[in-house]
């Protein structure tokens, strides 16, 4: 260096900010290398600190590093001016010598006349000495730190011989344990075949009990028929043997009335002999009454025998009886055997019949889809013909116009008394251009010209020419050649030199065609007041032509809407402050009905009643882009649609008086409190704040019954339970708006890591917000149907699908607080898709060999077999192969699911969508994946060559998506099962459950 040549001595010859100014240059290299306790001795001897300051330097709490401390050291040297410079650098020759030399240029020397004599030569040797005594001071600590530190040395040498001996055993444990677990999963896989033995085995067994049973039955029935018979049988032979009793008998008493000769002759010598014979009294007596009791006997047995021959009587009739209807049973088993077979073969035919009728049905519902195709098509074009209908008018009213002012040019110049005479000369009338009119239409400038009187036409009569001719038309169907060939060839434009000789009328009908027809009583003619027009309307008097209209009254001619069910009509009016006229009731599930009309005003002349169903809204007729249907809009969104119409507007109306009576019983009845019933998913966490609100968690299926709830600052809703869609628990939540003002307040608090506590269950943290962004340019049914004015002009006029329109709040964000959802109820397996997918395949792997699941396995399509599965919308997710691809196919799913069988799905999430297209509603499974639980699955990614970190990546990366798949979701969290078998059963427990759930789709 070039400061070398110079001398300690050349320090004090610098002046103060020179000495500062070396230092501070150097400032960041000297607080990093000095140790502040080693210069404060010699700088209190050099009398520029003193004892305070040095406590301050070396133990101020308000410095917590070496730097610091040095730093507020130079600031302390720096108040005390040249001589702290001199001091500092003169402190820096015994304890910093290379920093003195890079600071000052010179070599450092111990030559004490060197010195600045800032201290006494004593003090300075004193000092010295000090400093030479701390030195060896120090010295002897770092020796003694350098002995501790080898000891520590040598007992971490021998700690790692042990934990060297201890590795050692825990491999060989490590491979006892690879060994009984091989065992183990051997033993498994045994015991598993075993148990499948035993169900087979099991199986066979029920079967034969059902049989053992089917055969008990039997043998009871038979026994039951037999026990009949018998008693049948007995029966039989009781009736036999009592009528051969009764024979007998019947015999036996004949011949005892009947007694032969010799017995009669034996009676006559009995009675003689008894005749003969003398009794005494007593003897008369016992005779007497003996004999009274021989003929009661006999009156006994001769009433028995009456019975018993009437009893027998009665039997042989009820035998007769039973054995007629024995007969008339068999005969009407035969009859209705016959019939039996008759209706099977009815049945049969039927059946066919009905195969035949589903393919027919089928044939239609292709054929109709597609002439719904083309007639969409077709009304396409006709509103893209519309619209350059309306643009080559408009050039024709802006042609007009010039050509009007180039006539009062012309005037104003010489010789117009010579053009006057020519130009009152009548003209003949011409066809007045086409507008897209159907009631008074006011126009925007008010200049009062006569052209403009031309453009007001009616396009709403009714006969059928001009339906046919008319391209205003509202049915779909095209225009017919004859139409065409006419707007081809008629002369559209006016001859512009017309205008200056013809005098400018208002046409009410073309040549009184129109009203000359009588059988139209739907056109009538009015004389509409100038109060009720706008100035621009009022003033049409013709000063050049022969015509004069007074501007008090104009005649016009207005047609009131026609009451015909379920036939759109569209009327044109002055809807000053729309909702001030009517009042509206419905939702998105009902429609829009007008509920209330104010009398005498304009919607009330335009004959608008309670019952009329609004379908579209058109409130600024110049620009096409802003109509909207309000069929499948919600109450809140259509109210807050019609407040902005205020001025010229356009209603698509019909009658609907089945549906409002119904609404309107509804609502008196209290079963519902508006029109609208919709279900979202809502995709943050909203606290309950006041009373009446409902706490919502993130992910929660809410139904929706009321948009319009005290006023329109809330929504009515029920919170859905997983196994149904019938509310459970009712309140109000924000409403789109409000919503969405929360989830930016949210997602504003999370990224300022707010301090706010919350709650947590004890199942793990709870999923606070889920952030959704979607394309403006794509359909989204729950953005504004009329955001700005902005719709699609193809879908203007009715053939926009209800499911898509959307109908709320009108933002211009991209978060989404709440989401449409549809519910779905498989009754077959749902596949089943694990996230992450390195897990899934692991589980997929334990999966298959239980009953009832089975992976999905991707089959090898060649280029032809790939290019018409692919246009049959066949493919769900696909891979590269040499020669072909590998694809898993819905015919794959679907014939695994015909099976009774969980398919196992190795695809990604974004495969979701398409199976949801294919009416597919997988089962997803979510394992949460941290450090911890990745270590649980070492062996199994070692087996797929796959890392720890990888599956954290995988799965950090699979989250983020998961937020996107458009269903819900099972996530199991890490607590909940601590090995591979524990997760394995948390699994089946999981699909089980999520079967039972009803399926939420977006």
């Amino acid at each position: 260096m070039a400061e070398l040549c110079h001398t300690d001595s050349s320090l004090t010859t610098l002046d103060e900010e020179m000495l500062w100014e070396k230092m501070e240059d150097h400032r960041c290299r000297i607080v990093r290398s000095i140790c502040p306790s080693r210069l404060t001795p010699y700088l209190r001897q050099a009398k520029v600190l003193d004892q305070l300051d040095e406590e301050e330097v070396l133990h101020s709490p308000r410095f917590t590093n070496t730097a610091m401390r040095v730093g507020h050291l130079l600031d302390l040297l720096k108040t005390r001016g040249k001589n702290g410079a001199i001091a500092f650098l003169e402190s820096l020759k015994f304890h910093n010598p290379d920093v003195y030399t890079l600071v000052t240029g010179l070599q450092p020397s111990v030559d004490f006349t060197n010195f600045s004599g800032l201290m006494e030569t004593s003090k300075l040797t004193e000092c010295l000495a000090g400093a030479i005594g701390s030195l060896q001071e120090e010295l002897s600590q770092e020796k003694g730190q350098k002995e501790a530190l080898l000891r520590q040395c040598q007992q971490l040498q021998e700690h790692l011989g042990q934990a060297e001996a201890r590795a050692e055993g825990l491999r060989q444990l490590e491979a006892d344990h690879s060994r009984m677990k091989h065992e183990v999963s051997a033993h498994f896989h045994e015991v598993l075949k075993l148990k499948d033995e035993m169900l087979s085995l099991s199986l066979h067994y029920s079967n034969a009990l059902q049989e053992k049973d089917l055969a008990t039955t039997r043998c009871r029935g038979l026994q039951e028929e037999l026990y009949l018979m018998k008693q049948e049988l007995q029966r039989e032979k009781m009736s036999s043997s009592c009528e051969r009793e009764f024979r007998e008998r019947s015999l036996k008493m004949t011949n005892e009335l009947e007694p032969g000769d010799e017995e009669l002759s034996r009676l006559k010598e009995e009675n003689e002999r008894l005749r003969s014979l003398t009794f005494s009294l007593a003897e008369k007596d016992i005779l007497e009454q003996n004999l009274d009791e021989a003929l009661e006997s006999r009156q006994e047995l001769v009433n028995r025998i009456h019975s018993l021959r009437e009893r027998a009587m009665a039997a042989e009739r009820q035998r007769k009886q039973y054995w007629e209807e024995k007969e008339q049973t068999l005969l009407q088993f035969q009859k209705t055997k016959v019939d039996c077979e008759i209706y099977k073969e009815k049945m049969n035919v039927l059946q066919s019949q009905v195969v035949e009728l589903q393919k027919e049905r089928d044939q239609a519902y292709s054929a109709r889809d597609g002439s719904q195709m083309e007639i969409s098509q077709n009304l396409a074009e006709k509103d893209a013909l519309r619209r350059k209908v309306f643009e080559l008018t408009d050039q024709v009213c802006e042609l007009r116009q010039q050509v009007q002012r180039l006539q009062v040019q012309a005037e104003s110049l010489p010789g117009v008394s010579s053009q006057e005479a020519g130009a009152r000369e009548p003209c003949p009338k011409r066809k007045q251009r086409l507008v897209r009119m159907f009631a008074l239409c006011p126009w925007e400038n008010s200049d009062g010209s006569s052209s403009e009187s031309q453009l007001w036409s009616d396009l709403s009569a009714t006969s059928s020419r001009e339906l046919v001719d008319s391209f205003h038309s509202s049915s779909p169907v095209p225009p017919s050649q004859q139409s065409l060939y006419k707007r081809a060839t008629e002369d559209f434009w006016e001859d512009p030199s017309s205008f200056s000789g013809c005098p400018k009328t208002l046409e009410v009908d073309q040549g009184g065609s129109l009203g000359a027809k009588k059988g139209d009583a739907d056109l009538d003619y009015e004389i509409v007041d100038r109060a009720d027009l706008p100035e621009s309307e009022n003033i049409l008097q013709l000063s050049s032509g022969g015509l004069h209209l007074s501007a008090s009254s104009v005649p016009l001619r207005r047609r009131p809407a026609r009451k015909i069910l379920s036939q759109v009509t569209v009327l044109a009016f002055q809807g000053d402050a729309l909702l001030e006229q009517i009042s509206v009731i419905g939702g998105n599930l009902t429609g829009i009905y007008i509920h209330r009309v104010t009398p005498g005003s304009a919607a009330d002349e335009m004959a608008l009643c309670p019952g009329t169903q609004i379908v579209m809204v058109d409130y600024k007729a110049t620009e096409p882009l802003s109509k909207a249907v309000l069929e499948g809009m919600t109450l809140d969104r259509a109210v807050r649609l019609l407040q902005r119409v205020n001025g010229f507007c356009s209603l698509s109306v019909k009658v609907n008086m089945e549906g409002y009576k119904k609404l309107v019983q509804d609502l008196k009845a209290k079963v519902a409190t508006s029109g609208d019933s919709f279900y979202i998913r809502v995709n943050l966490a909203l606290e309950r704040r006041a009373e009446g609100e409902l706490q919502v968690h993130c992910n929660d299926i809410l139904h929706v019954t009321d948009t319009l709830f005290q006023g329109g600052s809330c929504w009515h809703a029920h919170r859905v339970g997983p196994y149904s869609t019938k509310g459970t628990e009712q309140g109000t939540i924000p409403n789109y708006a409000q919503a969405q003002q929360l989830l930016i307040a949210l997602i504003q608090d999370m990224a300022h890591k707010s301090t706010m506590t919350r709650k947590q269950p004890s199942g793990g943290a709870q999923k606070l917000v889920r952030i959704v962004s979607m394309d403006r340019t794509k359909a989204s049914p729950l953005w504004s149907s009329f955001d700005g004015g902005q719709l699609d002009p193809s879908q203007v006029e009715g053939e926009a699908d209800p499911s898509t329109v959307c109908f709320w709040a009108e933002s211009y964000f991209t978060l989404v607080p709440y989401t449409l959802v549809h519910s779905h109820r498989p009754s077959r397996p749902r596949p089943v898709l694990f996230v992450p997918r390195v897990v899934g395949k692991i589980l997929m792997e334990k999966l298959c060999l239980l009953q009832g699941f089975k992976k999905c396995p991707a089959a090898y399509l060649s280029q032809e077999e790939y290019d018409a599965s692919s246009q049959r919308g066949d493919i769900i997710q696909q891979r590269e192969a040499s020669g072909g691809r590998y694809c898993v196919t819905c015919r794959a799913v679907e014939s695994l699911m015909g099976k009774n069988t969980h398919a196992l799905l190795d695809v990604q999430l974004d495969s979701v969508r398409v199976l949801h297209k294919m009416e597919i509603f997988p089962i997803i499974i979510h394992i949460s994946i941290n450090e911890k639980v990745a270590k649980k699955f070492k062996k199994a990614l070692q087996r797929l060559g796959t890392a720890e970190d990888q599956l954290l990546e995988a799965a950090r990366q699979e989250e983020r998506e998961l937020d996107e798949v458009p269903c819900l979701y099972s996530s199991l969290a890490p607590d909940s099962w601590s090995d591979l078998h524990a997760l394995l059963g948390c699994v089946r427990l999981a699909i089980a459950d999520e079967q039972k759930k009803v399926v939420w789709t977006e």
